[in-house]
């Protein structure tokens, strides 16, 4: 697999996208038309209150660069849970606590980017004082309207703007990343399993193999027929008094290294990201072959 940060992220999603049915897609982009237009309703709120606009803008000052990013952080969090959770085409959506945001840091974060847009947009712009950065967002967005807006949206438009949303987020995460702020880095460690995962494992019955023995590989002992074990995504089992001292300290499957979700925020995030880009490979790879 190449490495993850020298693919374009805009190719990794639509490749990915590209393997989504008809229905995945369609309920993909009526959730995110509906997300895309509360973020906007925020954006709006914000902008046409200035003391909201203060408040805000006051808090995101407060915020520390690195608690900036755990704002950013939670954000492509939310979104990429989201897209995973379409991509499985699973009948429950990921938990609240993954995919939702108080007011107040949800506001921040919608704020930090668009005000990262502006800036990209004119580097100059935001050279005033900050008592005029709502004027000056406000005339930006007149200037497109259009881009701001959700009405009249083809499906292709939510969905590019969803994709753009991903990549502006992901891109902030790796600069921070790349910058050492403390919240991550090359040499990743290893991280427990979500208790809320550990919990809902199932517990099924040890049933032998062909050979006539099963063993757990943790302690190397025989799993006898009959015996309550526990039983991973993976489909891997083992004594549950070896597995549960393992996943305290390791969300990783003992045979295959399959990584079970996290509580740590940017482990989850790579976890994730590395999902969507092997989806993406694989998509590469039927491309390829069906062209030859």
């Amino acid at each position: 697999m190449e490495k993850l940060d020298q693919i374009p992220l805009e190719t990794t999603l639509m490749a990915t996208l590209s393997t989504f049915t008809s229905h995945q897609l369609s309920d993909l982009t009526l959730y995110f038309s509906s997300l895309h237009h509360r973020h906007h309703c925020r954006i709006f709120s914000l902008l046409s209150s200035p003391m909201l606009f203060s408040l805000t803008l006051h808090h995101l000052h407060s915020l520390s660069l690195h608690n900036k990013s755990l704002l950013i952080a939670k954000h492509l969090l939310s979104k990429l849970a989201i897209f995973t959770h379409f991509m499985h085409n699973d009948t429950i959506l990921p938990p609240p606590s993954t995919t939702s945001m108080k007011h107040r840091d949800l506001d921040a974060v919608l704020l930090l980017l668009l005000l990262c847009e502006l800036r990209q947009h004119d580097p100059q712009a935001l050279d005033i004082p900050p008592s005029r950065w709502r004027v000056v967002i406000c005339q930006y967005i007149a200037k497109d309207a259009l881009k701001f807006s959700s009405i009249s949206c083809s499906n292709r438009e939510v969905i590019m703007k969803f994709i753009d949303m991903l990549a502006k987020c992901k891109n902030f995460f790796n600069a921070m990343i790349h910058a050492g702020n403390g919240i991550g880095g090359k040499d990743r460690k290893e991280v427990a399993t979500s208790i809320a995962v550990v919990v809902a494992l199932p517990s099924v019955e040890a049933s032998n193999d062909n050979d006539g023995r099963k063993e757990c590989v943790i302690c190397k002992e025989e799993m006898k027929e009959g015996r309550d074990v526990c039983k991973l995504p993976c489909h891997h089992t083992f004594h549950w008094i070896c597995i549960l001292p393992w996943l305290k300290k390791r969300n990783t499957c003992p045979c295959c290294r399959f990584q079970l979700p996290s509580d740590d925020l940017f482990a989850e995030i790579q976890r994730l990201w590395e999902v969507v880009a092997k989806m993406s490979d694989s998509a590469k790879f039927l491309g390829i072959s069906n062209r030859n």
